[in-house]
């Protein structure tokens, strides 16, 4: 059967997109494979054991080179057939110390390329694999590489050129081959005279020559004065012994420049797509799809209706589409173009020392100590020098093989670019005009923007319609729609028109490969950047930290709350380096954040004698925020010293080497606290958790420690006035009720959200309505694999130790200062009746329940009766009287010196 025209071109197109989806396929599998080898090669454990390998080999070769200058001539004719001849024919015995292995590279290297001289490889074999293994470099590599490869030639052609006969394997192959070379074209004394020349230039260029033989003439001048005032000073009694040689080295200075930024690329503008098409007020099968202009006389359009549509094209279309049938509703469509995806050591300056004045008078002699102020501040010069002695300092040397996590560790999901329809807005829109005009509410002009989760119809009323006619209409509006979420904004801040979300029918997933890939947050020079989401208009959002300064979220349970703190951690664990942002993570639940477990050496803070980097322990969350105070105090107090205003500022003049790290001076990160499930803290430490969490959240802004905190019941008395006072900044997902949403964001609206994500973040005075990112824990794993498997810090960030007072004190005893006046007798009514209650107290002794209550309370801490038990009564420690009285005569009874 004869192929058509139409099959042939069909077949050609099959075999483009079967190639075209081998080369991507091919293109992905090979990127793939790289980020696999770089993962392993960045994997601290591969590091280790190349570091070994190569420090065991360099010794290896400094045995098998040494043992060729004792068996070379022994074993000359053994290698000079196949090096294989070793491993082929088990009768050749080698003579080197090494075997056979030994006596081919002994041989290879210094008989037949460089001679003696190769002994430089093993220098650098050795150098590299000290460095590859611990980090540590004993002398400059780089430098130390380059004079070796030169000496390994000059070295081997001088050799060369000095030994004959027994000796040549002195100078290796090459060496003779580079002096038979430059004996044919310059003879002997030229080939003297070039080898000594070739030092000079290199000496020339690698030295600064000058200040070398500057060094040796003032040196030799000095020798000769000092021979000349020693002689002249032998015949006078009053002369100085001492002699001093000026210190006047050879400078080495070494200018490292920080590269400079890559150029920022402008954001595009946005881009509108205008679709105009005339829409019956009642909603009809029929859609329009003709792209053709039509003429000005049939147009009978009374309202318009402008569209927002995300679309993936960088460049903009403009169409108008016309419907056949008649209608008197017309609609445009903007699409906005969517986000495209896409130490070094100061050292200390000398302090000024104290002057000593001797004042002598007639009688008495004084000496008066004339004291300097400490401080030690370098002049401008200094820095200056500083600066070009060693360049900036720069933190992240501490890690400097670190690297930040590819994007392609996050999961990307597929665009739905026809989320919705044509078909949905139409509809939407009817419905909405007929609701509002069976109320007598006419509109002149509506508005769609469509974004991932929701649409919003931004309606223009005509004049003279009061806005709460429409803002009382949202049930109505939402049963006819027959959708849940719907929110009306009246009126939108800053526009002057009044805003209808309603939810999609096919909502689109936010992924977090699409935030973290945008330009917007690629680009972006913020101190602590946060992808949260996307906009209603389907732009990327992201914030910085520093600016909020605090987070308080709050959502239903599975509203999204831990997946929004698990993309804001991973936001910032794109964009910073471990030296320079710490995080406290606090997990009540003790699974939320278990996953950030292996990146403890690199980002997360604890205090010194805790185990985990996690906290799950009420008490070690007390005593950490107790101990962030401290942290808060001593970083004000170096503020102050450095005369800085905030941690910017402070870090900015550190790196810039106007600090000096004697007077105890340091780089700060960044420390964020992220508390999990805080109603659970507050109900079951109460006081202890909100006075630190308070105290952090007033005065912890300037000095770089930021607060984001979440919970499930945002009730009046889990977030305080003083907490909320202190949080500007508040993300609300879905709650169940309109008092809920005041409590968060102090209006309502948080109760009419989707949920899955949909929340509302509150800044100041603004309110914008955001789907979150979505994160899942295969890809945090991910993540956090491939920098756990990274070179990190011998252990993780500590805190100050902090010291409970509480539990610092004898419990046993308690303070008798403290004690009530009728604590013995409140004793001998307990031990009397064997009942350890609070209520016998008061019937016994006629007390109130609160002065009862703490006789108890003094009675557990001596001793006298046991814990409480609930609604039991506490167990009575001593059985009889005799007994009590034996205890309380002891404890009065003060011991002398001699029975101390």
């Amino acid at each position: 059967m004869a192929l058509t025209s139409r099959d042939y071109n069909k077949d050609n197109k099959d075999k483009k997109k079967k190639k075209k989806k081998g080369a991507s396929s091919f293109i992905a599998s090979s990127k793939h494979n790289v980020r696999k080898i770089k993962v392993f090669f960045a994997n601290e454990k591969v590091h280790q054991i190349t570091g070994l390998f190569l420090v065991f080999g360099s010794v290896f070769m400094l045995i098998a080179f040494t043992s060729f200058f004792f068996t070379w001539k022994l074993d000359q004719d053994k290698v000079t057939g196949s090096w294989w001849a070793f491993f082929k024919d088990t009768s050749i015995e080698p003579d080197n110390w090494l075997g056979g292995i030994g006596t081919i590279i002994s041989h290879q290297f210094i008989h037949h390329w460089f001679g003696i001289s190769s002994f430089l490889f093993i220098l650098i074999i050795f150098l590299v694999g000290f460095k590859i293994l611990v980090n540590i470099s004993l002398i400059p590599i780089k430098k130390t590489i380059a004079y070796s490869l030169f000496a390994l030639i000059w070295f081997s052609a001088v050799f060369g050129f000095m030994f004959e006969g027994d000796l040549l394997f002195m100078g290796g192959r090459i060496g003779f081959q580079i002096n038979l070379w430059l004996s044919n074209i310059l003879g002997t004394a030229g080939t003297g005279l070039t080898l000594l020349l070739s030092l000079l230039v290199f000496s020339v260029i690698s030295f600064n020559m000058s200040k070398v033989l500057q060094y040796f003439i003032i040196s030799s001048e000095n020798e000769d004065a000092v021979t000349t005032e020693a002689t002249g000073s032998a015949t006078s009694e009053d002369a100085d012994d001492s002699w001093t040689v000026p210190s006047e080295g050879i400078p080495h200075i070494k200018k490292t420049a920080s590269p400079d930024d890559e150029p920022k690329q402008e954001p595009e503008s946005e881009q509108e797509l205008e679709l105009e098409t005339e829409l019956p007020l009642t909603p009809t099968p029929e859609s329009a799809s003709t792209p053709t202009p039509a003429p000005a006389e049939e147009k009978k359009s009374e309202l318009e209706m402008e569209v927002e549509v995300p679309i993936e094209e960088e460049t903009p279309t403009e169409t108008e589409v016309k419907a056949d049938s008649e209608s008197e509703l017309s609609m445009e469509v903007e699409t906005p173009t969517a986000d495209d995806a896409g130490a070094v050591e100061l050292d200390a300056s000398d302090v000024p020392v104290d002057e000593n004045i001797a004042i002598e008078g007639e009688d008495v002699a004084m000496a008066v100590e004339k004291a300097k102020d400490n401080t030690v501040e370098l002049s401008e010069s200094e820095i200056n020098k500083k600066k070009e002695e060693f360049g900036s300092y720069d933190p992240t040397l501490d890690l400097g093989s670190y690297e930040l996590p590819p994007v392609d560790l996050l999961k990307e999901y597929p665009v739905n670019e026809d989320r919705v329809k044509q078909q949905e807005l139409d509809d939407n829109k009817n419905r909405i005009v007929n609701t509002l005009r069976n109320y007598n509410i006419e509109i002149a002009k509506i508005k769609a923007t469509i974004g991932p989760t929701v649409t919003l119809y931004e309606i223009v009323p005509a004049a003279g319609v009061r806005i709460s006619k429409i803002k009382n209409l949202e049930d109505d509006i939402a049963m006819t729609l027959s959708a849940i979420g719907i929110r009306i904004i009246a009126p939108i801040p800053g526009k002057g028109t009044i805003g209808i979300e309603v939810p999609n029918l096919k909502p689109d997933m936010v992924s977090m490969y699409s935030i973290i890939a945008s330009e917007k947050f690629q680009n972006c020079d913020m101190e602590l950047p946060i992808g949260l989401g996307k906009t209603i208009s389907n732009e990327t959002f992201v914030t910085d930290l520093t600016t909020m300064p605090h987070l308080l979220m709050a959502g239903a349970t599975g509203q999204g709350k831990s997946v929004g703190l698990n993309a804001i951690l991973v936001s910032l664990l794109y964009k910073k380096h471990p030296s320079q942002l710490k995080f406290v993570l606090v997990d009540p639940k003790k699974v939320e954040l278990t996953l950030f477990n292996k990146i403890e050496r690199h980002f997360l803070a604890k205090l010194p004698d805790s185990g985990e980097a996690i906290i799950t322990d009420t008490t070690k969350v007390v005593h950490t925020l107790n101990s962030l105070c401290i942290e808060m105090d001593q970083r004000y107090e170096l503020l102050k010293n450095a005369s800085c205003r905030n941690i910017k500022e402070y870090n900015n003049k550190f790196v810039d080497r106007k600090l000096n790290p004697n007077d105890g001076h340091r780089y700060l990160p960044y420390i964020v606290l992220v508390v999990d499930e805080f109603a659970d803290l507050i109900m079951t430490a109460g006081k202890e958790v909100e006075t630190p969490i308070a105290r952090l959240a007033q005065l912890a802004r300037a000095i770089g420690i930021h607060l984001i905190i979440a919970t499930q019941r945002p009730s009046v008395n889990i977030i305080t006035g003083t907490i909320k006072a202190n949080f500007p900044a508040r993300i609300a997902f879905r709650v169940t009720s309109k008092i809920d949403s005041r409590t968060i964001l102090d209006e309502g609206g948080a109760d009419q959200l989707i949920g899955r994500g949909d929340m509302l973040l509150a800044t100041g005075n603004s309110m914008t309505r955001l789907q979150c990112a979505f994160v899942d824990t295969p890809e945090v794993e991910r993540i956090t694999d491939f920098i756990g498997e990274q070179r990190g810090y011998p252990d993780a960030f500590l805190l100050p130790e902090y010291s409970d007072e509480s539990s610092s004190q004898d419990g046993s005893k308690g303070n008798k200062d403290d004690r009530d006046a009728i604590f013995e007798d409140a004793a001998h009514v307990v031990v009397m009746n064997q009942q350890g209650s609070t209520s016998l107290l008061q019937r016994k002794l006629k007390l109130g329940y609160n002065r009862a209550g703490r006789i108890m309370d003094q009675l557990e801490e001596a001793g006298i009766v046991g814990p409480f038990e609930g609604s039991k009564a506490r167990q009575v420690l001593y059985p009889d009287e005799a007994s009590l009285e034996r205890f309380l005569r002891n404890e009065d009874e003060t011991p002398t010196e001699e029975q101390i």
